[in-house]
């Protein structure tokens, strides 16, 4: 049984379990954000209405002013005209109604008038409210004449101020003399300007106010000039205004808002910082998740393998224990053979048996102890190895061993790097089964010695480079798969070196290699 596939197969479905949970997870929250940036959404709609709402309340007050201002334009025509009637020199005994005349002038009571003349000199003035004058002058140290003079040059800067929103009318009061009559609007349209021009600001403050309005931007499509933001300062600034806008748009379909046939504006609106988290929160949670997963793997990974060093020394140790007892009976056994003058040949091959059961026994003995590690000729450690395998293997097997260097001096342990060799040598002629070539080649580079075995046997696709070398997988039918195993230990744990496939394909043969530093 491949206890290394079947684990694989089970670390598979394990995986795709998670992924299923997951995209469960996902989907269940995207959706409940999607529900929630709908609700943002609907929100910033009903603030838009309300907002047209009030347009439409700003533009009606635009249309009163309209006619108030044509209302008023027509009665200073009027009675303009009546101070003309009134200015007219009398002919001969001819005495002129002036009852009209006056009378519309007398009703003038709201319309506020400055006459200049044509000296620029104020003449006079009518329903003026003496607060709106620009200059206030309270310092007694000044002559009524400076006074006066200060007051004049106030109600002339203001009379530039309104000719700007009015049309000013002259008239020739008798030759050489113009009067000029400049007017504002009426104590009721700038009341109701007033009152227009606090609902339009209210908009910024229902803004800033508003802790639950999405980020919003309210600009004049014509001059991209800001109308209402609750955006930070930094984001709106000239320079990267643009950008932003860009973005905005980008993100959610503006509304358009129109507050008169000149003005059109859109609302510009963002997700919530709020929405955002939530969007991201999913995947920041399962991150967390992850990692405390991966922690406690490598927590309780670190623990199964330092149990399974424990064993793998335990009984390494226990097996050269129990060798220890037959391998002092045989070594007696051959001493008694010597003494009964066998033939020197057979105690010869039975000495060179039971040096190879030492050097097992004292293979065993060393796993889990402290490796020790001498600087010797590596050369020498694997043509040892092969000379011993080259005798105890089939004729059909052709060994060859090359090397660059007769001395090649490495720190290695060589009893445990012998066990490597032939641990991997030995399954290079598996799988070469009834014939075939065996070749190690030794060879150096400034930083590591090299080791490479060659065999000419039936390859290995490359998803089972790394796999061979997992506890307990293995192509035989019999055995229990740790040889490899415990040629990776050996080679990076108690020599810090590497051992991999370094070439295969499949009918072809296989190169592993063995690298220890220098």
């Amino acid at each position: 049984m491949n206890l290394y596939s079947n684990k694989q197969k089970w670390k598979i479905i394990l995986l795709l379990i998670a992924l299923l949970l997951v995209g469960a997870s996902l989907f269940v929250s995207n959706t409940i954000v999607t529900k929630v940036g709908d609700r943002e959404r609907d929100r910033v709609k009903q603030w838009a209405d309300a907002i047209k709402k009030k347009v439409e309340l700003v533009q009606l007050t635009n249309r009163t002013f309209s006619q108030l201002r044509d209302k008023e334009k027509s009665e200073m025509e009027m009675w303009i005209d009546a101070t003309k009637e009134i200015s007219k020199p009398i002919a001969g005994d001819f005495m002129p109604d002036y009852e009209l005349p006056l009378k519309i002038i007398s009703k003038n009571k709201d319309i506020p008038v400055i006459l200049i003349d044509n000296n620029r000199a104020v003449s006079t003035y009518i329903n003026l409210d003496l607060d709106t004058v620009a200059i206030r002058v309270e310092n007694p140290g000044l002559s009524k004449a400076q006074l006066n003079q200060l007051f004049e040059d106030s109600l002339l800067k203001l009379s530039d101020q309104w000719r700007l929103k009015n049309p000013a009318f002259t008239i020739e009061v008798y030759e050489g003399l113009f009067m000029t009559y400049i007017y504002n609007d009426s104590r009721e349209i700038v009341k109701l300007e007033k009152e227009r021009d606090s609902l339009l600001r209210s908009f910024n403050q229902e803004l800033i106010e508003n802790k639950g309005m999405v980020p919003v931007l309210l600009i004049d499509t014509k001059t991209d000039s800001i109308l209402a933001t609750n955006l930070p300062a930094k984001k709106v600034s000239d320079s990267i205004l643009p950008a932003t806008i860009a973005n905005l748009k980008a993100i959610n379909t503006p509304i358009a808002i129109n507050f008169s046939t000149e003005q059109n504006s859109l609302l510009l609106y963002d997700d919530s910082p709020e929405l955002k988290q939530l969007q991201y929160f999913p995947y920041i949670q399962f991150g967390i998740i992850g990692l405390f997963i991966l922690i406690g793997y490598l927590i309780f990974s670190t623990f199964r393998k330092a149990e399974q060093n424990q064993v793998w020394a335990g009984m390494a140790k226990e097996t050269a224990h129990q060798l220890g007892t037959p391998l002092s009976s045989l070594m007696a056994w051959v001493q008694l053979l010597e003494a009964q003058n066998v033939d020197p040949m057979i105690i010869e091959e039975m000495q060179k048996d039971v040096n190879r059961l030492e050097t097992v026994t004292d293979r065993f003995s060393k796993i889990g102890s402290g490796t020790k590690l001498e600087r010797k000729n590596i050369v020498e450690t694997t043509k040892k190895v092969m000379d011993y395998l080259r005798h105890r293997i089939s004729n059909k097997i052709e060994f060859e061993f090359k090397s660059e260097k007769s001395d090649i001096e490495v720190l290695h342990n060589a009893p445990l790097m012998e066990w490597v060799i032939e641990n991997i040598a030995k399954n290079a002629v598996d799988s070469m089964e009834t014939a075939g070539k065996l070749t190690v080649y030794v060879h150096e580079t400034p930083e590591w010695v090299h080791i490479d075995i060659k065999d000419t046997g039936k390859g290995m696709p490359p998803k089972l480079f790394k796999t061979i070398f997992q506890p307990g997988f293995t192509t035989k039918k019999r055995g229990w798969g740790l040889g490899l195993s415990l040629v990776k230990r050996i080679v990076h744990e108690n020599h810090k070196g590497k051992v991999f496939v370094l070439e295969s394909e499949v009918g072809k043969g296989t190169i592993f290699r063995i690298s220890i530093p220098l």
